[in-house]
Formats: C-alpha cells, structure tokens, sequence
C-alpha cells in the first residue's frame, strides 16, 4: 500500500475517532501492528487551531512515520491555510474530513454534509493540494442518505484535485453508525478511480477484513471501533490475511501488560488529572467481557490519582490471573 511517497509496510489503517485516536493511542495501535493511523480531527478555524486540545491533537513527538493529520472546514481558503501549519508542524499526510455525521460538525456544513455540495468538495480539494507539498488524502461516506448516494462522482472529483487515496465509510451520513455498513458502493468506486481505495465500516475481525477486501477490491482496510480494547486486532488481520491462520488470542497477562503501558502513556501524555479520566473509557473498553469487570469499573471510575489507578488494575489483573491458574489446575488434576 501507498500513498503518495509513503511506503506502509501493510493495507491496516486506524481510523480517526475524535476523542480516541490521541497519540498514545495511535502508537500502541502502530507497535500492535497497524502500518498507519490518522489523527483526530483538527477544526481549519484558526482561533479553534490555537486550542490546548488542539495543540494536543497536533502532538507527534515519537511517533512511527508517516504522519497523518485529518483537518476539517468548509472554507477552501482556510483549510488550505491548516494544512499548510500542519505541515510546518510535521505532518506528513494531510487527511481531510468529509465523512464524520456529527450534527456539530454537519451543522455547520462540514464532515459529511459537504457531499450535499459537490462544487464546494472540489474547491476544497484543489486549494488543500495545491497548498502543500505533501500527499493529501480524503475520508467520505457513501453520500448523505440513501437515496443520495455520490461516492462515485466525489472519488472522480478527488482523483482530478489530486487526492493520493480515499477512504469511504461504507455507510450514508443518515445512518451514523446503525445498521451494517454496506460494500457495494465502495466496490463500484474502486471500479471506477486509479487512486488507492480504503475500505471502512464494520470490519471487526480477521474474516471480515479478508471478506471486504475481496468484496469491494479495495487497497487497504481502515478500522475504527473494532481497535477499543483491542489493539490487537492489527496483529491478528495481518497474520491472517498473510497466512490464512488464526493467532492465539492474549492471554490475560498480555492484555494486563498492554493496558497497563498503555494507562501510563496516558498520564503522561495528559499530566495526571485529565489523563486519568481518559483512561477510564480505555479501562471500559479492556475489560468489558473479562470476568467480574462491572464491579471493577464502578470502583476504578472514582478513583482521580493515576498510581491509584494503577494499583486498581494491577489488583484486578491479579485476580483474573490467579483465578485462570485455579481452573487451568482443577482441568489438570481431573486429566490425570
């Protein structure tokens, strides 16, 4: 897969999801096997660019190349302007956003609304290319409800702007995230475009991955909700895709040790306060079908000091552990 200059060492791509796809999160993502992720989205607004969030979302210092950046806007003036700062700020890719249903940002015309203006999607594109010397990427959807659907015509405006890949969510603006992302439309663009396809949407493991590859003839995949809680998912599609097997799935010592990096990342990504209450939905999303975690997160959600945090999980994780070495024994000892 690539894009632009850039080389990926696979077709696995995280997807952005504001409020998720922070830096720590897109290195654990990266080291578990994604060949690239792209960061939340970045408002083209200057005074929102200005922004401590915002100078967090801009934060890749360490992180594995290649740096993606998705902006987001509907001034083809301003959003060339973003993307000229965010590369000055290290961005190596510049993704822009025409796929998020937010009402916060479809009401102000931007995300996936702007597929209601075709015109407008091209000027925006143009500007962006041409303000910078970097691969500019796109994220769409199939078009804004059912019976708009113009992935088609959009993917054609992006190859003549110049856009290196596109990603489409296999789902209208309408939808949001209910019902199953459809392929279709995704493989009647990747007919009809040059451009690297990436396929979005529902794709939750190692099968479904190979299965809408298949479908749709797409370049890479891009994975979004299926990586909370787990990261691993990266490492479990590319063996498969590679080989056709399954790895073993972490043991609860993997998966103690992989939070528990990734709880510490956090912190110090955010200082203690804020990284903390971050962690908490991460926490959620870890545990969620491990055994007794109900209990365990409705303590751990009052706890504000990241050691204690710590301590939390480590406990918790303690007594996973020593309860799957008692069933692992009794099974022994029936055995024998």
């Amino acid at each position: 897969m690539q894009i632009g200059f850039h080389q990926l060492n696979n077709n696995l791509i995280i997807s952005p999801m504001a409020g998720v796809t922070d830096r720590p999160f897109r290195q654990l993502c990266k080291t578990m096997g994604a060949a690239m992720g792209v960061s939340e989205m970045l408002s083209s607004q200057l005074h929102l660019r200005r922004t401590d969030k915002s100078r967090r979302r801009s934060n890749h210092e360490g992180e594995r190349e290649p740096i993606s950046v998705q902006i987001a806007g509907t001034d083809p003036v301003m959003m060339a302007d973003a993307a000229r700062h965010d590369v000055d700020e290290g961005a190596q890719i510049i993704d822009i956003n025409m796929g998020c249903p937010a009402k916060k940002v479809c009401n102000v015309m931007a995300g996936s609304a702007l597929l209601k203006d075709e015109p407008l999607v091209g000027r925006i594109l143009d500007a962006v290319v041409r303000a910078v010397n970097v691969p500019v990427t796109l994220k769409i959807r199939t078009g804004w409800d059912r019976d708009h659907r113009n992935a088609v015509t959009v993917a054609r405006i992006a190859q003549s702007a110049g856009i290196q890949a596109l990603a489409i969510h296999g789902r209208t603006r309408a939808c949001g995230f209910t019902g199953e992302a459809e392929y279709d439309t995704i493989a009647a663009v990747k007919a009809q475009v040059r451009i690297p396809v990436i396929a979005n949407g529902d794709i939750t493991s190692p099968e479904k991955a190979q299965h809408v590859i298949q479908r749709t003839g797409a370049d890479a995949v891009m994975i979004g909700r299926a990586a909370l809680g787990q990261p691993w998912i990266f490492r479990e599609i590319a063996h498969y895709l590679a080989t056709g097997e399954h790895l073993p799935s972490p043991s609860v010592t993997e998966i103690h040790r992989i939070l528990r990096a990734h709880l510490e990342d956090l912190h110090e990504f955010y200082g203690e306060g804020l990284g903390v209450r971050i962690a908490r939905k991460h926490i959620l999303w870890y545990t969620k079908d491990l055994a007794g975690s109900a209990q365990f997160r409705s303590g751990v959600n009052q706890i504000e000091s990241g050691a204690a945090q710590l301590a939390a999980v480590d406990q918790y994780f303690q007594h996973l552990a020593m309860a799957h070495q008692r069933i692992v024994d009794f099974e022994e000892a029936r055995a024998a």
